[in-house]
């Protein structure tokens, strides 16, 4: 009986992942297999699968009323929603599919420090042949890398957080088409030692007709 108890209270604690636009952990997104098509020369990312399956949740509290709410899926890819003053469709500000590009380990605490003062934000970045321009830029010309932490939740039940320092970039692909790049150091604390690296991602806004929730 005590047993029984215990296991509901354990029930009980576990977090309520947000679903938006049907975006849930577990789910299965199917991609407009047109809008694919459409911007298949456009992008730095491709042999996007048309079947996306979220297996992971990250979210972020930028404030008290902004939040991002990543859905991680198999593709190596995620889904990722601005709020701003509430948890429903009412309140998207920005919706986004990304690709992760490529990531590179950061060995000690002189190169990181370096890239949080002059490589992750800068004027313009140079991907793949194409260059992109920084976008959250200030009056001042400095513009430092933006600081979160982002409580990720797995499929299996884990949960892990980790510090992020990101900036956003874009470029114009085609007329009124932006591809969008954003380069962000993160950081975790393992068995009380820093594991820290450079993730670059690749990706264009989206809107709700672009994707249809499947299950």
């Amino acid at each position: 009986m005590f047993d029984f108890f215990k296991k509901k209270e354990a029930e009980s604690k576990k977090p309520v992942m947000p679903e938006i636009l049907g975006l849930r952990l577990g789910g299965a997104v199917e991609l407009n297999a047109l809008k694919l098509r459409l911007i298949d020369d456009q992008t730095t990312f491709e042999n996007v699968s048309k079947i996306q399956m979220i297996q992971a949740v990250g979210v972020v509290k930028l404030d008290e009323h902004a939040t991002i709410v990543r859905y991680y899926t198999d593709d190596d890819g995620f889904f990722q929603v601005i709020l701003n003053g509430g948890m429903t469709e009412n309140h998207i500000e920005d919706l986004k599919l990304w690709f992760f590009f490529d990531t590179q380990g950061v060995s000690n605490d002189v190169e990181w420090e370096k890239q949080l003062k002059s490589g992750i934000s800068k004027p313009d970045y140079e991907l793949g042949g194409q260059k992109f321009y920084c976008v959250w830029n200030e009056a001042s010309g400095n513009s430092p890398p933006v600081s979160m932490t982002e409580t990720t939740t797995c499929s299996d039940g884990s949960e892990s957080t980790t510090d992020q320092f990101v900036m956003l970039y874009e470029r114009e692909s085609k007329p009124d088409f932006f591809e969008f790049l954003m380069i962000s150091g993160e950081e975790r604390i393992i068995d009380y030692q820093p594991e820290r690296c450079i993730v670059i991602s690749t990706g264009i806004n989206l809107s709700s007709a672009d994707f249809e929730i499947i299950s």
